[in-house]
């Protein structure tokens, strides 16, 4: 009985790791050619509590072309959330095993998301930091990695990154912010909507504390830190 019982179970198993991974494959694979209708991040942004019911806010989000895109907020991103962006598979080794030796020492540790990791996070996950969710997180991005191109990647991160409380995507953060579309943001423009992915809902570009002024600073140096040429070369041409 307990063998039956078993094998039984290590076949349910299988089987659902089977179906789970071909599911996987084959939404990643279509969203590789049609632009995602929502994301989990929406959703649960715009959730059908008694909130959100009663408010008159509602999601800020227009897709647009990598090609509709400024070079200049490509380049901030890539300098402030992955500068080894066009380097790994979907996840850093480097900036993982700088964690580990800052954990060891005691020391405090940063984010060590990848670019993939947060597109595969905004698609299909939630923000709370659990370790089991960095396991499926991780397992996304690898999938995204061998399915996507660099540049498809960097696009969906764009149009489906989180710059306020209701703004989701480069386009609709720029015309909030600035009135402008995307392609024409400058150098300053882009690190100052860089500035606030790590918490776009706590820090305001309309009224900039000292802590997001310098961090602005601190992206627009980063460019030097990057390889700007072959970047293009991979996101755009």
């Amino acid at each position: 009985m307990l063998k039956k019982i078993f094998k039984y179970s290590v076949g349910s198993v299988f089987v659902f790791t089977l179906v789970f991974t071909v599911y996987t494959a084959l939404t990643l694979l279509l969203f590789k050619f049609i632009d995602p209708p929502t994301t989990a991040f929406i959703q649960q942004n715009n959730s059908n509590s008694l909130e959100k019911t009663i408010s008159t806010d509602s999601v800020s989000q227009s897709w647009i072309s990598i090609k509709s895109i400024s070079d200049n907020i490509i380049f901030t991103v890539i300098a402030s959330e992955d500068q080894r962006f066009i380097d790994h598979f979907g996840i850093d080794l480097v900036e993982v095993e700088k964690i580990i030796d800052e954990t060891i020492d005691g020391e405090s540790t940063r984010g060590a998301s990848t670019i993939t990791q947060q597109v595969a996070k905004n698609l299909f996950l939630f923000p709370h930091k659990l370790f089991i969710r960095k396991g499926i997180e991780a397992y996304y991005s690898l999938i995204i990695e061998l399915l996507w191109s660099k540049k498809r990647i960097l696009e969906v991160y764009l149009n489906t990154a989180q710059f306020g409380k209701q703004i989701f995507g480069v386009e609709a953060a720029s015309n909030f912010y600035f009135n402008k579309p995307a392609q024409y943001l400058s150098l300053h423009e882009a690190a100052q909507l860089t500035a606030i992915l790590p918490n776009p809902v706590r820090l305001n570009l309309k009224k900039k504390s000292r802590y997001l002024n310098n961090r602005i600073a601190r992206i627009e140096k980063g460019i030097n830190y990057i390889n700007t040429s072959e970047i293009i070369k991979k996101v755009k041409e």
